[in-house]
Formats: C-alpha cells, structure tokens, sequence
C-alpha cells in the first residue's frame, strides 16, 4: 500500500503537476489506497501485542492518522520529511566533531562558516568561488550594502 502511495508521487513529480493538480491527484489515487490502509490497521491492531514492534508502530500511525494523511489536501506538502532529514544529516553527522573545536569562539566561527557553506549549496553556489570573491571585496564594501556578498546574492552579482 504504501508502495502504491509513492507510484502517486512519483507520477506527480514525472508529469510536473502542479500543487492544485497534485492534491487533485491525490485524492483521486491516493485517498482509496489511504482508507483501505487505515480500515487494515485497525483491523489487525486488535490482532497484534500492544508492546510488539507491530503493535507499537500501528498504536502510532493510528493515533496520528489525521496528521499522516494531511498531505493529501495540499499539493505542496510532501508525502515525507526526507528533504528535511537529508537537509539536517550533515549537522547530526558533524555533532560530536564539534565537541571538540578548541574553545567556544572557535566553534561559534566554525558553525558560521558552516552556514555559509550550507547556504551555498541550498543557492547552488560554488563555496570556492564565494568565498574567494567575498574575501577580495570585503574590505572595499560599504556596510550598508554588505548582503552583496551572502552567498544567495553571489550569483546574481557574477550573473552580470
């Protein structure tokens, strides 16, 4: 079932719908599959051990049915957090490593640069590049005008 839910997104993305298309496809294709679904645990809840894998992961879904099934009535919405959990491994992965930056101050200046480097692959803007073209021209910026030199506003500066 689940499966059949994705084969709906991937159509989705495949054919470039867009939002008001997507929810229309949604509720076309991924309703029935959704309510056979919940008919299904509820059902076989009342089969399995309350404090089994199966019966804890069912116990779960079921309690927050409304909010797993929500994205259906939104074609902006995705049917999973994965961009999000792709977007946040890089800090979960670096966490400990932090630990160890020297002193507070290096791990503050560390975490910026971070998010420098972050913000340049969200803009897709190679970091070598930005950073090299901020380190020639931060001295003989105005301060008023130094968002020229975020990383978001580095490609449209070099797009001229």
């Amino acid at each position: 079932m689940i499966q059949d839910l994705y084969k709906v997104e991937r159509k989705a993305k495949e054919e470039k719908l867009s939002p008001d298309k997507v929810k229309e496809l949604r509720l076309k294709e991924s309703l029935p599959v959704i309510n056979d679904m919940g008919k299904w645990i509820f059902e076989e809840i009342k089969n399995t051990l309350p404090k089994s894998q199966i019966g804890k992961a069912m116990a779960y879904t079921y309690a927050r049915w409304d909010a797993l099934s929500a994205y259906m009535h939104d074609g902006n919405l995705q049917i999973d957090n994965n961009l999000v959990e792709n977007a946040i491994r890089p800090i979960a992965l670096g966490r400990k490593n932090w630990l160890f930056a020297g002193s507070h101050e290096a791990a503050g200046r560390a975490a910026m640069i971070y998010s420098f480097f972050a913000i340049c692959k969200k803009h897709e803007v190679n970091p070598f590049k930005w950073l090299r073209h901020t380190l020639i021209n931060i001295e003989s910026i105005n301060h008023k005008d130094i968002k020229d030199l975020y990383p978001q506003n580095f490609k449209k500066s070099t797009d001229m």
